[in-house]
């Protein structure tokens, strides 16, 4: 795996390596690019109130955490068929998804539809959830000497451009006053931040809340440690094509989806000795001590009637990765649909709305 410093020329070949496989698959979705221009004028239409009957959608649920929080707690059937639960996760696989068409809509971050405008592919937000804790921390290499965020200059940091750990990490280099060059990014995406870690190829990956215990069991008696910080991920979201969103069925299911999306998350943070047992214990392996630890750390889903906060946070991470060159300086008011807006608010309870 490569190990660059990203800066300069370095981090414009950086950012062609990382684009050459999404560029392909957009060659082969062509077709579906077209589609999307003509039928950009329904992307604005009001939404249908009710699902017109055999509309289905292809929906991102990661280790199937949706399947898992809809059966328990209840909601029994969707009003639109689900021809697949996709286990994606990561935004470039998303991003790839999306250009196939084998996805129709995504649980990601803020950065994911930043990366998509900015390789050229239409996508828009359709549901926010505040994320007010943050959910990452930085672990260190076995036998590492970093202790504070200050420490990461002139080391090797996993930085993945396209993904959550990657806008946490520039946020926590900003706020301690580190340069991008003060520093060396090696790309790869977060599914091998673990390998990385665990062979030395980089100092640094920030890995989500979850993975911590797993990684300092294994590694903590041999010098790894965990960095935490006060830096979040503000945006939890939902986001899809504008070709699936200028289909007026396809919309519709997408807008009577984001109330379950949304009570799922509520039902989770309230029933979190049923969530330790039903998904980390068995889902993912963990001993019930570690995910009591995990669930300790969980954010409280807060769903804003107006995007006005998120669209401010998403613009500031749009212009902190234009600022290192990895992408181009624009609006993201773009990216949001705003038919869809207060939809999850209204369908929680009131504390749960901010």
């Amino acid at each position: 795996m490569p190990s660059p410093s990203v800066s300069g020329v370095d981090r414009r070949l950086f950012l062609s390596s990382l684009l050459g496989v999404t560029a392909a698959a957009a060659g082969l979705s062509g077709c579906a690019g077209s589609s999307a221009a003509a039928d950009a004028s329904d992307a604005d239409a009001p939404l249908a109130r009710k699902v017109p009957s055999g509309t289905s959608l292809k929906i991102s649920s990661y280790q199937s955490i949706q399947q898992v929080q809809f059966k328990h707690a209840g909601f029994g059937e969707l009003p639109f068929k689900v021809s697949s639960w996709a286990n994606i996760g990561a935004g470039p696989d998303v991003i790839n998804a999306f250009r196939a068409g084998s996805l129709d809509v995504a649980n990601n971050a803020g950065i994911p539809p930043i990366q998509a405008h900015f390789q050229g592919y239409d996508a828009k937000i359709v549901a926010i959830d505040i994320t007010r804790k943050p959910n990452y921390l930085f672990a260190t290499k076995p036998g590492s000497d970093i202790r504070t965020v200050e420490d990461f200059r002139g080391k090797k940091l996993a930085f993945s451009q396209g993904q959550a750990q990657g806008v946490v990490l520039l946020r926590a280099l900003k706020k301690a006053g580190l340069a991008y060059d003060d520093v060396k990014l090696v790309p790869l995406t977060s599914n091998q931040f673990l390998t990385a870690l665990q062979s030395g190829q980089v100092d640094i990956a920030p890995l989500a809340n979850q993975q911590s215990p797993a990684y300092l069991k294994q590694y903590e008696s041999k010098g790894a440690r965990v960095i935490t910080t006060d830096v979040v991920d503000l945006l939890n979201l939902l986001w899809a094509p504008a070709s699936v969103l200028a289909d007026s069925a396809k919309a519709a299911a997408i807008a009577a989806y984001i109330p379950y999306w949304a009570k799922g998350q509520v039902w989770q943070y309230e029933h979190p000795d049923v969530w330790n047992r039903e998904f980390y214990v068995k889902t993912q392996n963990l001993t019930l001590d570690q995910a009591e630890s995990i669930t300790s750390l969980a954010n409280k889903p807060l769903f804003p009637p107006s995007w006005d906060e998120a669209i401010k946070w998403e613009q500031e991470t749009a212009d902190l990765l234009a600022e290192g060159g990895f992408v181009k300086k624009f609006d993201v008011r773009s990216l949001f649909d705003h038919r869809f807006e207060g939809i999850a608010a209204k369908s929680v309870p009131a504390e749960y709305r901010r």
